[in-house]
């Protein structure tokens, strides 16, 4: 019997050693899986990002604008007079130099007016002459006391008054002569002609009207281009600036061309200074009103902190960047911005060379909060 209750005893032991065990057990993995559970939930709370440093750089920057490419001399010809267009001397490509006759104005109207006002000298004169004579012999007259000091004296107004009505005459000839010599139209320089819009048995209206433009002209020997530079850029924006010109009827070849004159003034409504730029086209390669891309090359102010535009944080505080530290915290800095590039952004102050900031940070993050750094992305060929 003491032998059996000694075997139940040792089977009690063992069973409740292994129960206990087994609750050990039991109560490890609860614990380990609800530390598992809390560093998973840590980890989840933590988010990865991409980090850059700021890029030094004391190298000038490259501003690309858009420029209006111009003939250097342009000019829309209009008629002086008015009538009907006899003939025309010159299309559209046709090379004239200056004083070359480019059509002819039939003008009826001003050649009987001017047939007219040449018959009223003609009469203005003949009566000048008459009171001019009789003037001169009532003035004879008075000196012998023939004739009254008061008669002599209308009659030398009479030829001060005729003297005038002649002059009168004559600058109206002469004005009419001069609207008949506007009957040819001449080319004003060496060009091109750009444009006709007329042509034979026109009915032409003298002036500068809608529509009225016969001819232009323009001399693309050398051309002029403008562009609208950015506030930012004007202060370095002076004549003797160097630039390259690329065309898109001419792509991967650049032209050069220099900054000849600034308007010294920004433009209240885009803020932005305008630029001449010249350049030879003695060739006839570039047309005027080609589209072309100005590449500047603007001096460097000193070395320069620049961060990707997609680092910058919008809010009521101001610009901000958010920074993370060697414990892998958030510290958002505030920063002042200086010329902006487009796709990176100059930074005055508020940043330090050595600090790691974050790239398309969230709308949620907050200082003080644990981020996880990210490798960033390699490319197939880092890959392979």
């Amino acid at each position: 019997m003491a032998e059996e209750r000694l075997h139940i005893l040792r089977w009690l032991w063992i069973a409740a050693a292994v129960a206990i065990i087994l609750a050990l057990w039991g109560i490890f993995s609860r614990l380990h899986a609800r530390t598992e559970l809390r560093q998973q939930s840590t980890d989840s709370a933590q988010i990865n990002v991409l980090v850059v440093n700021p890029d030094a750089s004391q190298s000038g920057d490259e501003l690309v604008l858009p420029g209006i490419v111009q003939a250097f001399y342009e000019a829309p010809i209009y008629a002086r007079t008015s009538g009907y267009l006899k003939y025309w001397y010159t299309d559209i490509g046709a090379r004239v130099h200056k004083g070359d006759l480019m059509a002819v104005i039939e003008t009826p109207e001003v050649d009987r007016q001017l047939s007219q006002a040449q018959a009223d000298l003609a009469t203005a004169r003949a009566n000048l002459a008459l009171s001019v004579s009789t003037d001169e012999r009532w003035q004879t007259l008075l000196k012998t006391q023939s004739v009254s000091k008061q008669d002599a004296d209308e009659r030398a107004g009479d030829a001060a008054a005729k003297k005038a009505t002649s002059d009168a005459a004559e600058q109206n000839v002469r004005r009419l002569q001069e609207l008949e010599s506007f009957k040819r139209l001449v080319a004003p320089f060496d060009g091109v002609v750009t444009a006709r819009n007329a042509d034979i048995g026109f009915l032409i209206n003298a002036g500068q009207s809608t529509g009225s433009e016969l001819f232009r002209v323009a001399d693309t020997g050398k051309l002029r281009i403008y562009a609208q530079v950015p506030e930012a850029y004007a202060d370095a924006t002076k004549a003797g600036l160097q630039a390259e010109l690329q065309f898109a009827e001419h792509p991967g070849k650049t032209y050069e061309a220099v900054a000849v004159s600034t308007s010294h003034a920004l433009d209240p409504t885009a803020r932005t200074l305008q630029v001449e730029l010249q350049l030879d086209n003695a060739g006839g390669e570039l047309f005027p009103g080609a589209y072309v891309e100005v590449h500047f090359k603007i001096p460097a102010y000193g070395q320069t902190l620049r961060l990707p535009a997609n680092t910058i944080i919008f809010r009521a505080e101001g610009l901000q960047v958010a920074t993370v530290d060697t414990q892998n915290r958030v510290k958002l800095k505030s920063i002042v911005q200086g010329r902006d590039f487009g796709k990176s952004v100059e930074v005055l102050s508020g940043l330090d060379a050595q600090d790691r900031v974050v790239v398309n940070p969230p709308d949620s993050v907050t200082d003080g909060m644990t981020v996880r750094i990210a490798k960033p992305p390699q490319n197939k060929e880092q890959k392979s």
